[in-house]
């Protein structure tokens, strides 16, 4: 689930990327994939390509991997044609679920998504249901015990972020859409390392759950992220703490 900090510093934690690697590459190629289809090849001009191979390399994806995804979408490979679709629904307590997917089958990726919700106490909505509710925006991971609060708050303000909030080890730095390279950059060239960074739907406003109803979210969420064709689900809980910890055993 991206946009909720604490739930994916647990993930890291706890190596659940290592364990799904298979499918984060899947993933992960769909994305480069469709970023070199709209933008081109080139990396150094393509801003969501560059985004998409920082993250492959992050997650240890073979480069000649990362370099046929590159060309099925720039057209000098065969390939399948991805569309981006997206999702709106809701989750135990009514909390807002924004579900990212790409796709070769829409009818296949509806149908999974009805699946893993019927069984997991969670419905589709409508296009429009929850979407007012999120906002899209940049974040920054920066490992805390490479700087301090105060020299990643100054590069990061400089370079254009609108805030920079402590999550256990780690900060996260959220900056708008349109200013999300330059924040990148802008700590970066201050020395500061970035352990992760993605573009995010954020809600506006979250909802506290717990107990049985955090659980049951989770166990949604997983469900969902387990799809092929889903890319990344944003949700506007507020998940109780000790539910994240359970989950991840």
């Amino acid at each position: 689930m991206s946009g909720h900090s604490k739930w994916s510093t647990i993930k890291r934690k706890k190596g659940a990327i290592d364990a799904k690697r298979g499918a984060i590459f899947t993933k992960l190629i769909r994305e480069i994939t469709v970023a070199a289809r709209h933008g081109g090849g080139a990396v150094d001009f393509n801003p969501r390509l560059r985004l998409a191979v920082d993250v492959a390399k992050a997650a240890n994806m073979p480069a000649e991997n990362i370099e046929r995804a590159i060309k099925k979408g720039t057209g000098e490979l065969e390939g399948v044609s991805y569309e981006e679709i997206a999702y709106e629904g809701y989750g135990p307590a009514g909390v807002a679920l924004y579900i990212e997917t790409m796709t070769d089958n829409p009818n296949r990726t509806v149908a999974d998504l009805r699946h893993a919700m019927s069984r997991n106490f969670g419905s589709l909505g409508t296009s429009g249901s929850v979407a007012w509710q999120f906002e899209r925006k940049g974040q920054v991971v920066v490992p805390a015990a490479a700087t301090t609060e105060d020299a990643l708050f100054e590069a990061a303000i400089e370079a254009g972020a609108e805030d920079v909030s402590r999550e256990g080890e780690e900060f996260v730095v959220t900056c708008s859409f349109s200013d999300f390279n330059s924040v990148q950059d802008g700590i970066k060239k201050k020395g500061i390392p970035v352990s992760s960074a993605e573009l995010a739907w954020i809600a506006k406003s979250e909802v506290a759950i717990a107990g049985s109803d955090a659980s049951k979210l989770l166990r949604l969420i997983e469900a969902l992220e387990d799809l092929d064709d889903v890319q990344k689900v944003h949700t506007n809980a507020d998940i109780d703490e000790a539910a994240l910890a359970e989950a991840m055993g």
